[in-house]
């Protein structure tokens, strides 16, 4: 372990349960590195991801975004092909698209959004995107007609998040320079979401453990009762 994860690590008590805002503030001083580290969000939920019925998935708009900048491909044609052009996609086609990323293992682009008459032509990709976390989906606003809205909320900040094969979601929540107050704006607005997402087939204890950690950092656990406060 390097010198900077040593030092920060004294920084947290590993026996303790934080409030979000001294969870951030610690995720903060934590972040020694020379880049601008992201501060991420782990989530253990009370769930069997292996049933359909207990699957948690979801987006939102995270209201001071990640500090990344989204590159966003858009499949559609016609006019919505030029709306999605107008509302500042990165990359706009369809058949072409398919191409350039089967056979030149082309991923120059962070989000797929697919009008809902391309996802014949889109899952043609699912074995590659889907992998990934890339296959465009309806619960996520991926898949709608609705381009020009799907695009400036993915720009403005909105985040996917979904339950992984161990049961724990991972989200970036922004950057260490955003400091405390944003991040735990950010972190509350993701919680409310996932905390709506419980599915009804949900047993016991939904929150298993959370947790923040900067890039570089170690985890900082927060106490789950008070994730919503």
């Amino acid at each position: 372990m390097g010198k900077n994860y040593i030092e920060s690590s004294k920084l947290v008590d590993k026996t303790a349960l934080y409030t979000p805002t001294e969870a951030m503030e610690i995720a903060v001083k934590t972040a020694k590195a020379k880049f601008d580290e992201t501060i991420e969000l782990a989530v253990s939920l009370g769930v069997d991801p292996r049933h359909a019925d207990q699957q948690v998935r979801g987006a939102v708009v995270l209201p001071h975004g990640t500090g990344k900048t989204v590159r966003v491909l858009v499949f559609a044609k016609g006019e919505k092909a030029k709306e999605a052009e107008l509302a500042g996609a990165d990359f706009v086609g369809n058949d072409e698209l398919v191409d350039k990323i089967q056979k030149e293992n082309w991923f120059e682009f962070d989000v797929v959004v697919a009008t809902p008459d391309m996802m014949g032509v889109v899952g043609k990709l699912g074995r590659v995107l889907g992998p990934k976390g890339l296959m465009p989906n309806p619960k996520s606003g991926t898949v709608t007609f609705d381009v020009t809205r799907a695009i400036n909320e993915i720009k403005a900040g909105k985040v996917e998040y979904r339950v992984d094969k161990t049961s724990i979601i991972h989200v970036p929540l922004g950057k260490a320079s955003f400091g405390a107050e944003k991040l735990v704006q950010n972190f509350h607005a993701l919680m409310e979401a996932v905390v709506k997402a419980k599915p009804a087939a949900a047993k016991g204890q939904y929150l298993k453990s959370v947790s923040v950690s900067s890039t570089m950092g170690p985890g900082i656990k927060v106490n789950q009762s008070k994730v919503l406060d």
